[in-house]
């Protein structure tokens, strides 16, 4: 027996999506995201409590044991992960998710003969493993458990053709008998077709696939609710899918290329490769000291941060650093590209955990006009997004991107390990400017000699 009323649950249901919706909102701006991420935890908790209360569920032993070594084994995880892996664990939840809805369809198959529920069935189960699959890809793409290139063989284009062709037929019989056989056989394909969509994209993109693929899941998902005639599920999968193709967009719009080129660019040649290749071209280079004269003695210096600074952890030095410079009268600002590090936001993430006031963290829009007043730039473990290729190389896998204009300024310094190229395997000729100059080194060994060196002024 429930212990809701229908009225009551629909409540608590509409009361969950109004949370789900505060969450997006508030995940808009740095400033609200935290309290965005609370108010989406408390909806989801609210619906599963909803559910314990207005259904007459059977196993809850079981449901509740899955629950328990669930929380177990992600509570610890999500805490002690570092911030360069922060983009695999959202690729690899987002994957669970999609797997998730997939196998809830399979068990839901044999429980529904209605045709356009089985249609449901079946576009959950194909897009919640292609989800599955193609996160798991990159996972191991931004992992390095497998390489960050483009992987291709002859004829894969057909074959991914020939697997989702194969799909669409599959699914067709699912529908026309509810046949177990054919479900696990529309799973198999489903998992071929995630392999085959990511394979073929290179590294640098693969921030805007893991995008694509939460919006896949979000459609999976909501497709579930059709299954399971729920309908918070049918709004919480909408709203994820909805804003997961917005931000697939936005950020295909802000790298200046399609989403199409993106995903298959790599079968005309116009996909991010991953060069590791190393120049050896010679470079004007400085010690901590010189670059600790030029920033502390600036009136205005513009940070740029990269990837770099989330492997080297130096983001709580590099904020030391920029407090020092303030307390000498320097105007500190923080310029972020949209596509920075690993994954959206990634950025803005690991400076806001550095208490960074939001206040200087400008956008690529904003900042970019304020470069040709700064007299320094300084470029910490980022290549790509300041990469004038993307401008001037009209063969260059990243042309058409708009990047931070760290050109204009008076002094550029780069803080790098080596001279490997980005992650999208482009040299930078900004390396090589006769205004630019080189701290090698790991950025926050780099930037605590820095900073003892503007201490010491």
């Amino acid at each position: 027996m429930s212990l809701l009323s229908p009225e009551w649950t629909a409540i608590l249901y509409l009361i969950a999506a109004v949370c789900f919706i505060l969450a997006l909102k508030g995940l808009n701006s740095p400033r609200t995201a935290r309290r965005g991420n609370l108010i989406g935890a408390a909806g989801a908790l609210l619906a599963v409590v909803t559910v314990f209360l207005s259904s007459r569920l059977e196993n809850i032993p079981l449901i509740l044991a899955a629950i328990a070594v669930g929380s177990a084994i992600a509570a610890p995880i999500a805490r002690r992960v570092q911030m360069t892996q922060m983009p695999q664990l959202v690729a690899l939840f987002n994957g669970v998710g999609g797997g998730a809805a997939a196998l809830v369809a399979v068990l839901e198959l044999g429980h529904n003969a209605d045709t356009w529920v089985r249609v449901a069935v079946v576009f959950t189960m194909l897009v919640g493993a292609v989800s599955f699959s193609g996160s798991a890809v990159t996972v191991a793409k931004l992992q390095e458990l497998i390489t960050t290139r483009p992987v291709i063989f002859p004829g894969m284009r057909w074959v991914m053709s020939a697997v989702l062709i194969a799909a669409l037929v599959v699914g067709g019989f699912v529908i026309a008998t509810g046949s177990a056989g054919w479900a696990i056989a529309l799973l198999l394909l489903g998992l071929a077709a995630g392999l085959l969509l990511v394979l073929p994209v290179g590294g640098a993109d693969v921030p805007i696939v893991i995008s694509l693929l939460n919006a896949f899941t979000g459609l999976a998902v909501a497709a579930s609710g059709i299954v399971l005639g729920n309908l918070l599920l049918v709004v919480a999968g909408t709203l994820v899918g909805a804003s997961g193709t917005i931000l697939t967009r936005a950020m295909a719009s802000a790298m200046g290329r399609g989403v199409s080129g993106i995903m298959f660019g790599a079968f005309r040649g116009g996909s991010t490769a991953g060069s590791t290749a190393q120049s050896d071209r010679p470079v004007r280079s400085s010690g901590p000291e010189d670059v600790a004269v030029l920033l502390a003695y600036a009136q205005r210096v513009v940070i740029v941060p990269g990837y770099g600074l989330a492997v080297a952890q130096g983001q709580h030095t590099i904020a030391e650093l920029a407090t020092t410079l303030a307390a000498r009268g320097v105007e500190v600002d923080f310029a972020i590209h949209p596509v920075a590090g690993r994954m959206p936001g990634h950025m803005n993430v690991l400076l806001a955990e550095a208490n960074v006031p939001y206040e200087s963290l400008k956008e690529m829009a904003e900042v970019n006009p304020e470069f040709k007043h700064a007299d320094v730039a300084l470029v910490v473990g980022a290549n790509d997004v300041v990469n004038p290729a993307a401008k001037s190389s009209p063969g260059s896998p990243i042309y058409g991107m708009p990047i931070l204009e760290v050109g204009q300024a008076r002094q550029v310094i780069f803080l790098k390990r080596s001279m490997r190229p980005g992650f999208a395997g482009i040299e930078n000729e900004l390396l090589y400017d006769p205004k630019t100059s080189l701290l090698f080194g790991d950025a926050k060994d780099s930037l605590t000699k820095v900073l003892g060196a503007v201490n010491a002024l």
